[in-house]
């Protein structure tokens, strides 16, 4: 068992030097992707349309994905294929035509989708050893600092280049490590499924071995997903706000997003230590700190925008942590790569439908967007607590 943990704990910290290298290939690309498709003679119209289908397959494709891991058991392969699929971004340094590069673009955000439920699926057996919440906010951390310093490499090759192409072809770096870190975890732990035998969680829930996903506790848990989801309001709807009404200044906007982001990393390692020793009632802050962020990002109050941008930064750490968590302590390790994959799935749609009404309603007023988020956040805490319920049956 304590060889186990060992290589448990060192399987975690392969995957977060993994999706940090990932972060630094993707991350810093992305922040240039509307430009550089402009400067290809796409029109925004074109940007938006194509920005907007790669968030689309980068969500939605994952329900296929988990149900290929869980239906052939090829959790590596399919996850090589998606990190494979980094190799994308520096070959966006090779286009000739807007339509050459949103080939790319798309490739790039599907290999995001290819990997994920299969990367979560294998974490999650190893987070059995430490915690599952504390074992994916360690991922969360460190996935973060890539986060942050992808954007920072794209800018310091840009910079030393001179030009967009030469600095999608710098990524060539990142995007080879970050390849040969996860042929290197694959070698070196073959069968994660192995490293939750015979390990009991801290998680007081009963699991059948069987395999049905859409049992009464995980349909409760997706619709409080969806609509907790829903009801959050997001970063640019937030920024548009600061600048509409005038409360922060432009150039300080980049500066509170990377607060933010370092807030979500430092976080997830706080909120993962207490879901694993308080369980599923660690969910209840998604909703809660939701209602705090609309009410207190659509103030006119430059101290409680700033505030709000935190707050942001903290719900979102919680999204990326504990909620994955949750789904490995709910299913069984047969069935976890379709659960991932419906989950992901679910998360997409309702961040782009809450995206969407609530820009609408902003259009309209202040006070309906807050009303709107807030029903979602309080139709959220009724399924909370009937998932809650459905554990004791």
């Amino acid at each position: 068992m304590k060889d186990k943990k060992k290589i448990a704990i060192e399987f975690i910290i392969l995957f977060g030097i993994i999706s940090a290298l990932g972060d630094v290939t993707y991350e810093g690309a992305r922040s240039v992707y509307g430009t550089y498709l402009a400067s290809l003679g796409a029109t925004a119209t074109i940007i938006g349309l194509i920005t907007g289908l790669g968030e689309f397959l980068g969500y939605t494709f994952r329900l296929i994905s988990g149900y290929f891991v869980d239906k052939t058991g090829l959790d590596w392969p399919i996850t090589i294929l998606g990190y494979a699929l980094l190799l994308s971004v520096p070959l966006l340094g090779f286009s000739s035509t807007w339509k050459v590069a949103a080939i790319f673009v798309l490739c790039e955000r599907l290999g995001k989708a290819i990997r994920s439920p299969g990367k979560s699926s294998m974490l999650s057996h190893a987070t059995k050893h430490v915690g599952t919440g504390f074992g994916f906010g360690i991922l969360e951390a460190v996935d973060q600092l890539g986060a942050l310093v992808g954007p920072l490499v794209f800018t310091f090759a840009l910079t030393l280049t001179g030009t967009y192409k030469a600095g999608f072809k710098f990524m060539l770096i990142p995007a080879l490590l970050t390849i040969a870190f996860v042929i290197f975890a694959r070698i070196r732990v073959p069968n994660p499924k192995e490293l939750e035998e015979d390990v009991k969680s801290e998680i007081k829930t009963e699991l059948k071995n069987n395999k049905a996903v859409y049992t009464k506790k995980f349909i409760n848990y997706s619709l409080f997903i969806f609509f907790s989801i829903v009801g959050f309001v997001n970063f640019p709807i937030l920024s548009y706000h600061f600048l509409n009404k005038k409360i922060i200044l432009e150039g300080i906007i980049p500066t509170l997003y990377a607060v933010a982001m370092a807030l979500d990393g430092l976080f997830a390692l706080i909120i993962g230590k207490y879901y694993d020793k308080k369980g599923f009632r660690a969910l209840i802050f998604v909703p809660i700190l939701s209602i705090g962020l609309v009410i207190l990002g659509f103030s006119k109050n430059t101290y409680l925008a700033v505030v709000s941008v935190m707050l942001w930064g903290i719900i979102m750490s919680i999204h990326e942590t504990i909620l994955k968590a949750a789904i490995a302590d709910i299913t069984t390790k047969d069935i976890r790569g379709r659960a991932y994959g419906i989950f992901y799935t679910i998360y997409g749609i309702s961040m782009l439908v809450g995206s969407v009404a609530m820009g609408y309603l902003y259009e309209i007023s202040t006070l309906l967007t807050i009303v709107f988020a807030t029903i979602c956040q309080i139709i959220a805490f009724v399924f909370y607590f009937r998932f809650k319920q459905s554990l004791q049956k």
